[in-house]
């Protein structure tokens, strides 16, 4: 034995035309999102040719590296990849690395240690 709920209604409010075509534009969509322009990584202006200070270190510096890779004497030489690439074969030919596994992908070398 409940009693029935009054519900109230709001009257109508009368608009002008021009008063409803504004509501119209301003409500709904606002704004447009826009879209984020994503993460720039900073261009990092690496070396193509030697100059004479980085073959100097490259030559007293990376023999004693522990772990030798393209991608590291690129990142620690500020070199391209394929000059870390020819870099590794000139250091070969002097025996001052040595191969620890040679993939086609990546290639691992090492210091030369009398351990063979």
């Amino acid at each position: 034995a409940r009693a029935p709920r009054s519900v109230f209604v709001m009257p109508p409010v009368i608009k002008s035309k021009e008063a409803k075509a504004a509501a119209a534009a301003a409500s709904g969509k606002g704004k447009k999102k826009k879209w984020s322009k994503g993460k720039v990584k900073e261009k990092v202006n690496n070396l193509v040719l030697f100059d004479k200070n980085t073959f100097e270190k490259l030559l007293a510096e990376v023999p004693k590296y522990k772990m030798i890779t393209p991608s590291i004497l690129s990142d620690r030489l500020r070199i391209n990849g394929a000059l870390a690439r020819k870099a590794i074969s000139v250091l070969m030919e002097k025996d001052l690395i040595r191969p620890v596994s040679v993939h086609s992908k990546q290639a691992i070398y090492t210091r030369a240690t009398n351990v063979e």
